[in-house]
């Protein structure tokens, strides 16, 4: 009890001092239990919405997704003829059929011919508008549409993009473009999380998704009374037979939910380990805050100890008042966590991901794990110090507060450390001299862990050496105050070590990336430039396939002096090794693709690949099937015949763009393909006549305009758009580093705050011989700044090391340019400088207040 009750009173009389570790582990839980309800609460909201849209049973054609979506690479959805639907209705168990038609492989314009979908990624949906859809939405404003000529809406959409009743929507499909005007607007009874729902009649839906009356993708079936879905499956199953896909309605949002699965996982996983990096950082804050608090309190302890406190009592003090820490910062930081949660929503709403509140789902295991790991690892980040506090002896109290620096354990960390960092080095040139990507990266990931603890370990004996060089560099033009600026910095090398460790792990990150993330640019640029032949590029961004009638407008624009079509389908091939390898993917493309894409060859010539039925394939595929060129091999097509197509070409497996590409001409598929059966082309490149590049372009993007589903990219645009992509992805990462680097940020200024505390008396006898307070506060301010540059200088250092060994594996893989982007590493070290001058402004600003004759009287 005597233990509480001393750590009681000294968690009250510190409370100043460990608000900010309150703070870190506040962020930290909060990040993680934020997290868990968010993505609890995007699960709650699908499976809601799963729920009310299936019906009790659903039949779809047997070529559809798990989840009922288009898969069929003519762009149209797969179908059933409309006489599925009588004998479903004469099947036992049956209360009422019903047939429907839905496509997500459309794209929804405005009378500008402005794209509707949503920008969040979320699908866009256009269907027939029956009575299951009925039992989700309720009209709000018009009619459900009866003829072709009208369009019914979802209420978000309508409002995202201030649609009304009587506006003209084009609807753009595989068939061509159908007109419409909106009739009706419909409100969701259940959160719709972003999805874009656009309603036709059957009759229309049929006709403008398909091209023809008749059929449809889906039959929703209702259950009659007593009746089980298990049950009605049975039945239907067997009033059909084996050529269709019947699903209940737990299978239809099982389905459903397994397709978001997967997104929400990576989302979740993502997340949780960033917000495990800033609790990595928050320890260092929390060991440097109990470390500097017990050396504050050496007399004490000592003092105690002299009276009868034993070791164990002592170290339980300094434990117990890591427990009280880490309970008040958990108990904080699950609130935060919900109130983090809510914001997510918001902003994901603000993306085009509606989530509604009166979904937020908070379960019981989220506050637990909260409270569980805040209290943890604050507990284990205090065992240090509180082992410190315990070996304290009473003979300390005789002595001046501060705990000597202990030789023999520093001599074992600079051990430790230089064999830790050495490992890791090797661990990275191991990575560097894989031959595979995937066993490098497993000596990778080892690589940067040792490195990185190795960094941690043996910080403070970098400290001497860095600290000194920086100033030498930036502080001695300040005189006596920039010495003793870095003076400070080194009077602990463990302290300094620690606090610049915590910024080293979220800018050694940062910088790795950014290594990887220019690396990637410059190698694909670099491939590009290489390989790719042809001027412009179409394609669409949200992967619709290229209509006939878009691919005849290209080809009639002027100042085009070829354009090239490329089509991708799967067949069954036939080895000569006797293996057949199911749904293995072909690409048809006209003859001109060989000059389009550079593609390296080593053995035979490409071109000869486009020659009736001719094929190339891969090297490492003709090594795996002892292929060579003439072999044979049978390929049938998927809706089409088998074709025994001769190897005329062995392309090198050693390329980035279209790796491990089989190539045969668009002629021989058509002779074993139907007509009706061939796919829509996946993307056209054209070249300009000579000379007429800049007419080309104009012309080219002037024959799609009524095909705002596409765009037409030079080469130029189309490296534009693929540093754009990364750079995205890398900004989104940065975000979510921030909250390591603000937790870093922390632990300078508690440092600077309890150190300040710690020189008290020194800090008055300065005052008190001359030093004015503006100098006091920039001396301050300069020893944040060393500090911050320190962990900048390890941590930009130790990420460019690692971002370096990452190129090389993604070398292996065809992406061999090395870039290190020297402006933003300049950008994030000047960053570090402010950084530690935004740190020292509290600490400074109280240090200058401080009395100088209750300063000097301060024991």
């Amino acid at each position: 009890m005597t233990v509480m009750k001393t750590s009681l009173r000294n968690f009250v009389a510190h409370k100043g001092r460990m608000a900010l570790s309150a703070i870190a582990v506040l962020l930290s839980v909060a990040f993680v239990c934020g997290t868990l309800v968010f993505t609890d609460t995007m699960s709650t909201t699908f499976d809601k919405l799963f729920a009310a849209t299936s019906s009790d049973v659903t039949v779809s054609a047997k070529g559809a997704s798990d989840s009922g979506e288009t898969t069929a690479d003519n762009g149209r959805p797969p179908v059933m003829p409309a006489s599925v639907l009588g004998e479903v209705r004469k099947a036992d168990g049956v209360k009422s059929a019903e047939g429907a038609v839905f496509s997500t492989s459309v794209t929804v314009v405005d009378a500008d011919k402005d794209n509707l979908s949503p920008s969040s990624g979320a699908p866009t949906i256009v269907g027939s508008w029956n009575s299951n859809e009925a039992r989700t939405m309720k009209i709000t404003s018009g009619a459900a549409p009866e003829s072709s000529g009208q369009i019914m809406v979802d209420a978000d959409t309508a409002d995202k993009h201030d649609l009304k009743l009587g506006d003209e929507i084009g609807v753009l499909t595989a068939v061509g473009t159908h007109k419409t005007k909106i009739s009706g607007i419909a409100d969701f009874t259940v959160t719709n999380p972003g999805a874009a729902i656009f309603y036709l009649d059957t009759k229309t839906a049929q006709q403008t998704l398909v091209g023809e009356a008749g059929v449809y993708t889906n039959v929703n079936v209702t259950a009659a009374s007593g009746v089980s879905d298990a049950q009605l499956k049975k039945n239907v199953t067997a009033a059909l037979g084996d050529g269709f896909q019947v699903k209940t309605a737990k299978e239809t949002a099982d389905a459903n939910q397994k397709d978001v699965a997967g997104f929400m996982n990576v989302m979740k996983y993502a997340m949780l380990g960033f917000a495990g990096i800033a609790f990595l950082v928050g320890i260092f804050l929390i060991i440097n805050t109990f470390s500097m608090l017990v050396a504050q309190r050496t007399r004490e302890i000592g003092l105690m100890r002299a009276i009868g406190s034993s070791r164990k009592q002592v170290n339980r003090s300094v434990l117990a008042e890591a427990l009280l820490l880490g309970f008040v910062g958990s108990v904080l930081g699950v609130a935060g966590g919900v109130g983090l949660a809510v914001g997510l929503m918001k902003l994901m709403g603000q993306m085009g991901m509606e989530l509604s509140t009166d979904d937020l789902t908070v379960a019981w295991t989220t506050p637990v794990v909260g409270l569980v790991l805040g209290v943890v690892v604050t507990v284990l980040a205090a065992y240090l110090p509180a082992r410190r506090a315990g070996k304290i002896s009473p003979m300390a109290a005789l002595r001046d507060a501060g705990a000597p620096a202990d030789a023999r354990a520093g001599w074992i960390r600079g051990v430790v450390g230089t064999v830790l960092t050495g490992a890791g080095v090797f661990g990275l040139y191991l990575a560097t001299e894989a031959d595979k990507a995937q066993e490098g990266s497993l000596w990778l990931g080892l690589g940067v862990v040792l490195s990185l603890i190795g960094f941690v370990v043996i910080g403070p004996l970098l400290a001497g050496g860095v600290v000194r060089v920086l100033g030498a560099v930036l502080l001695r033009m300040f005189g006596p105050v920039g010495r003793m600026a870095e003076r400070n910095a080194l009077r602990n090398p463990r302290r300094t070590g620690a606090t610049g460790a915590a910024l080293m792990i979220g800018l050694a990150l940062v910088a790795c990336l950014s290594v990887v993330g220019s690396s990637m640019v410059a190698s694909a640029t670099d491939q590009l430039d290489k390989t790719v032949g042809t001027d412009f590029i179409v394609q669409s961004d949200s992967g619709q396939l290229i209509t006939p009638q878009a691919v005849k407008a290209a080809k009639a624009a002027p100042d085009v002096e070829r354009v090239t079509e490329y089509k991708w389908t799967k067949a069954d091939f036939t080895t000569p090794d006797g293996k057949t390898l199911k749904d293995t993917a072909i690409t048809a493309a006209d003859p001109s693709y060989a000059t389009d894409l550079r593609t390296e060859t080593v053995a035979g010539k490409l071109p000869d690949a486009y020659k009736a039925d001719s094929m190339s394939v891969h090297e490492k595929f003709a090594k795996d099937h002892g292929i060579s060129l003439g072999s044979k091999i049978k390929v049938a097509f998927a809706g089409g015949a088998t074709a025994d197509l001769t190897v005329r070409a062995i392309t090198s497996s050693d390329v980035v763009i279209d790796a491990g590409a089989m190539y045969t001409s668009i002629s021989t598929m058509a002779k074993y393909v139907p007509a009706d059966k061939m796919p829509l082309d996946m993307m056209l490149f054209a070249s300009a006549k000579d000379g007429q590049q800049d007419a080309a372009y104009k012309s080219l993007k002037s024959a799609l305009h009524d095909y705002p589903q596409y765009t037409v990219r030079d080469q130029t645009d189309y490296k534009e758009a693929l540093k754009d992509q990364i750079g995205q992805l890398l900004n989104m990462i940065y975000g979510l580093l921030a909250l390591a680097i603000i937790v870093a940020i922390l632990g300078v200024v508690n440092t600077l705050a309890l150190s300040v505390v710690e020189r008290t008396r020194e800090i008055g006898l300065m005052r008190a011989i001359g030093l004015s307070r503006r100098q006091l506060r920039r001396m301050i301010r300069m020893e944040s700044v060393v500090i911050a540059l320190f962990g900048a200088l390890l941590g930009l250092g130790l990420g460019m090391g690692w971002g370096a060994t990452a190129q090389q594996l993604l070398a292996l893989e065809g992406l061999e340019v090395l870039e290190i982007p020297w402006p933003t590493i300049t950008g994030v070290f000047i960053a570090s400088a402010f950084v530690g001058l935004f740190a020292a402004l509290i600490p400074a600003f109280r240090a200058g207040r401080m009395n100088v004759l209750n300063a000097i009287a301060t024991e």
